[in-house]
């Protein structure tokens, strides 16, 4: 069976699952171009307000095709590198899409699925799952934004130890380390993903953009910048439609209903 992305709703939450029984879940072109596409279609969508990235059955992914990957080795090196272009079109789209993504893990994220994991706002991870960035055991180097991520996310010594070694992780030391938000029972990531996913929907959509966005410049922006970026979405957000029903549902000690 071929490699491809199936999306599907849960209420106001787009689901994409990656799907590639064959080759447990590993990543491929087609579903890079799936996801694009996807998140396209989701950001000029008022009905989707978060979207949950999952793998079919027991495991997220198991990252490259390494059949696909020793073929490649015999072919011009622009093939393999346009396929990793694909990848990181995925991995930039996700982190500026403007609404919550959310990572639900079961079993393993190795490679590549390690990374698209690390690219989501949240991850939602069953308490046996794996992570492991395994590129150094095939002599390889990172990509999908792997080492971006943990030289941000994880002191630099161990971050080097997981790039380096290409030991696994587990979800509760990941949480510990405040990489994983929410640690489940097997089987249980992608409810618990949802469940998360209903909370986010019910707030603000426009505040949490600014979030979002405000916390990919946080680590690039001299602090006075960084205070004029957060004036400037405060102003815009307060003079939203949303500000306005948030402060009176407080006040009133309602519940407030977000468009």
């Amino acid at each position: 069976m071929s490699a491809s992305l199936l999306s599907t709703s849960q209420g106001r939450t787009m689901v994409l699952t990656l799907s590639n029984p064959g080759h447990r879940n590993a990543l491929a072109p087609e579903i890079y171009a799936a996801g694009v596409e996807a998140l396209s279609v989701a950001e000029n969508s008022p009905e989707v307000r978060s979207v949950v990235i999952t793998g079919e059955g027991s495991l997220f992914s198991a990252g490259g095709n390494l059949e696909r990957l020793q073929s490649n080795r015999t072919k011009d090196p622009s093939i393999q590198a346009q396929s990793i272009e694909g990848l990181h079109n995925w991995i930039e789209a996700i982190r500026t899409f403007p609404k919550p993504v959310i990572a639900a893990v079961e079993g393993a994220a190795a490679g590549a699925g390690f990374s698209l994991a690390l690219a989501c706002d949240f991850i939602v991870a069953a308490n046996n799952a794996v992570f492991v960035m395994a590129y150094s055991n095939i002599a390889l180097s990172p990509d999908g934004g792997g080492s971006w991520s943990l030289a941000r996310s994880l002191p630099r010594q161990l971050a080097t130890e997981l790039l380096m070694c290409g030991e696994r992780i587990g979800a509760q030391r990941l949480h510990d380390l405040g990489v994983v938000n929410q640690v489940t029972l097997p089987g249980s990531a992608l409810q618990d993903a949802l469940l998360l996913a209903d909370k986010l929907n019910a707030r603000a959509p426009n505040a949490l953009a600014s979030i979002k966005e405000l916390l990919t410049e946080a680590p690039f922006t001299p602090l006075n910048q960084q205070l004029a970026l957060e004036r400037d979405h405060f102003v815009s957000n307060l003079h939203h439609t949303n500000a306005g029903i948030g402060i009176s549902a407080f006040l009133s000690k309602q519940t407030p209903r977000f468009e």
